[in-house]
């Protein structure tokens, strides 16, 4: 019989890298790329949360936002719009078919991690809650409406590129 840890660690099915946006300053139009080098500990190279920390800080636990992408549509029907662009809501990584919500563990002995294609591993570090900046780009009750659907937070453990289309999958730590 499968027991609690095992039942959190699957997945149906790999996810895959939908969009990958950049916001290189705080303010600035987020920029949509092909590919990006992940920097351990740090972020995505030319987003602004990879940007140089003060001396001594610790690290973000906010070095990667991520979202689903099966959550664009809904978004857009909450806001009463026809569609919702991945760049409009500021999140890294768009990740269509994987249940990112479900790939934080229930075990803080046990952190599930995201694995980006061959190299880059994410450590998923809690809930992406939005910002007031989204009562700006989708009108009023854009704030309500990304509340539960804003996707999570992780760090960089190993870095490396990602790039569009590259699959997504949980793997837990001491994994192969």
């Amino acid at each position: 019989m499968d027991n609690l840890r095992d039942l959190c660690s699957r997945m149906a099915q790999p996810g895959r890298v939908d969009a990958i946006v950049l916001r290189p300053a705080r303010r600035a139009v987020p920029l949509l790329v092909q590919e990006v080098q992940a920097l351990p500990g740090q972020g995505l190279q030319g987003d602004r949360a990879g940007a140089a920390r003060r001396p001594g800080a610790s690290p973000s636990r906010r070095q990667v936002t991520l979202m689903q992408a099966e959550h664009l549509p809904v978004i857009a029907a909450l806001t009463g719009r026809d569609a919702v662009l991945p760049a409009e809501l500021r999140r890294n990584l768009v990740i269509s078919g994987l249940n990112l919500l479900a790939a934080r563990s229930p075990f803080a002995d046990q952190p599930l991690r995201l694995r980006i294609g061959a190299d880059v591993l994410l450590d998923v570090t809690g809930p992406c809650a939005p910002c007031s900046r989204m009562e700006e780009v989708l009108g009023t009750g854009g704030y309500a409406a990304m509340r539960g659907h804003g996707g999570v937070t992780a760090v960089v453990v190993a870095g490396g590129l990602v790039r569009v289309g590259d699959p997504v999958v949980v793997e837990t730590p001491g994994q192969a």
